[in-house]
């Protein structure tokens, strides 16, 4: 029987954004801030936002084939421990593929995600209990 995938589990309500970090130089820094003075942009994250999805747009197409080819689910997937327990019983285990924020509940234990759980690949980010993700160490990829 093949493993299951992401797409059996059930979408969560949407967490909050990740923060990251970029370095600037000065020049672009001080542009940003030009426009944002003049009103262009509420602010800089306004402009940055703006130009990170703008980029994406640009790329679309591209990201909705290799979305395809690599059978990611696009969004939000949240695995409970009713969900792992359900695979466990079931015999089969999960390839978990995602782009976006994929979600193991803070009460799965590491026994029953190693027990339900062969792969992980998330292109963006994995919430899961330090535990866990040291558990499943060798499965993410």
């Amino acid at each position: 029987m093949p493993p299951r995938t992401a797409h059996t589990a059930h979408a969560a309500a949407k967490p909050a954004d990740e923060k990251i970090t970029i370095n600037l130089g000065y020049v672009d820094l001080g542009q940003i801030d030009l426009l944002v003075q003049e009103g262009f942009y509420a602010n800089r994250t306004d402009l940055i936002r703006t130009a990170i999805r703008n980029q994406l747009a640009l790329h679309a197409e591209v990201v909705r084939q290799v979305v395809a080819r690599k059978t990611l689910v696009l969004g939000i997937q949240h695995f409970s421990a009713a969900d792992l327990r359900a695979v466990q019983a079931s015999g089969e285990a999960l390839q978990i593929r995602v782009l976006g924020l994929a979600t193991i509940a803070l009460d799965v234990t590491p026994e029953l995600a190693l027990a339900a759980i062969d792969s992980v690949v998330v292109l963006g980010a994995l919430h899961a209990s330090p535990a866990v993700k040291a558990a499943l160490f060798g499965r993410i990829r």
